[in-house]
């Protein structure tokens, strides 16, 4: 296994970035809704703030959103429901420390000045716990609905992303496919931080190098740890080629936590169902090839859902925490 630690460093962004984030080390977050639906695509939003505030206390790094505009039968998933930002909002006002992530915002399918200005009002609000991923988008049916084209949503989301960057600076000018920033105006508020960090999810329809050099970090989903090892190793290559400064990684994983610590893993869908034990080891393997953040989705757990934050908190955070400080 390679040492991704000790000699890099990751750039300081925001409070969320710079506590999620560390070299060498792997922080936990999960994804919400914090329900257990199964098979069911559609989640049981009861009680979902208070699970939110549960997680926020237990000392997970962060909570996790999805921007699911439409419901897509064929997906099986219409994630958490509400509106990303419009829930940003709400979690930000009843959480103190826990980072917010958004995993992933769909860029071809929203203007970039308002994900622009929405993202750094939840920054601002929040005291700067917003991360902020994006994505090309997979779900060919919503585009039409929009009177977006699919086949260019990855030109589109460059654009976009350019776009982003520049709202950060005062009176911007630049052209954007989407939009002429004269430089007479501006918009506001500006994120907390030097800058909302954006971090890049799977392909989003771009070449290797273009996310190496674009994004402050990537977002990849589970695979098998010797392909993953690889993986971790090429983007971190790419960025090195670019003469950028190290930058995370991080990946989504379904879980179902069994009661026996000792209950071997099998396979379910992004994921698997395994004791604790299990559950550390895959952990522990991911942090020494270089993950930094693991979101952990509880939709398939047996489990009650508080009882199996519980459990995570006892007996992971002490191993993976995001409060030792550099």
């Amino acid at each position: 296994m390679l040492d991704w630690n000790k000699k890099s460093s990751f750039q300081r962004l925001n409070r969320a970035y710079n506590e999620v984030f560390r070299p060498g080390r792997l922080t936990l977050g999960l994804v919400v809704p914090l329900d257990a639906h199964g098979d069911s695509p559609q989640p049981d939003m009861t009680g979902h703030l208070a699970r939110a505030q549960l997680a926020d206390a237990l000392g997970f790094a962060a909570l996790w959103l999805r921007d699911v505009p439409f419901n897509v039968p064929s997906f099986g998933d219409v994630g958490q429901m509400f509106d990303p930002f419009v829930y940003l909002g709400t979690l930000g006002q009843i959480t103190r420390d826990i980072a917010l992530g958004v995993a992933s915002v769909v860029l071809p399918l929203r203007h970039p000045a308002h994900v622009a200005k929405a993202a750094a009002t939840a920054d601002v609000l929040s005291g700067g716990r917003l991360l902020l991923g994006a994505a090309s988008g997979d779900r060919p049916e919503e585009y039409p609905a929009l009177n977006q084209s699919f086949a260019d949503r990855g030109a589109r989301f460059r654009d976009s992303i350019g776009y982003i960057r520049a709202m950060a600076e005062a009176y911007p000018q630049a052209q954007f496919a989407q939009g002429h920033l004269s430089g007479a105006i501006d918009i506001l508020p500006k994120p907390q931080g030097q800058r909302l960090p954006l971090l890049i999810t799977g392909g989003s329809r771009q070449s290797p190098q273009w996310i190496a050099q674009n994004g402050d970090g990537w977002m990849t989903y589970p695979r098998p740890i010797r392909q993953r090892q690889d993986v971790v190793a090429s983007y971190r290559t790419q960025v090195r080629a670019a003469g950028l400064p190290d930058k995370p990684v991080m990946q989504s994983l379904y879980i179902d936590l069994a009661d026996d610590p000792a209950e071997p893993a099998r396979p379910i869908h992004l994921g698997f169902r395994s004791g604790m034990s299990a559950l550390l080891d895959y952990l522990k393997q991911l942090e020494a090839i270089g993950v930094n953040h693991v979101a952990l989705n509880l939709r398939f757990t047996s489990g009650a859902v508080e009882t199996t934050m519980e459990r995570l908190a006892a007996e992971l955070l002490p191993e993976f925490s995001h409060k030792d400080h550099d």
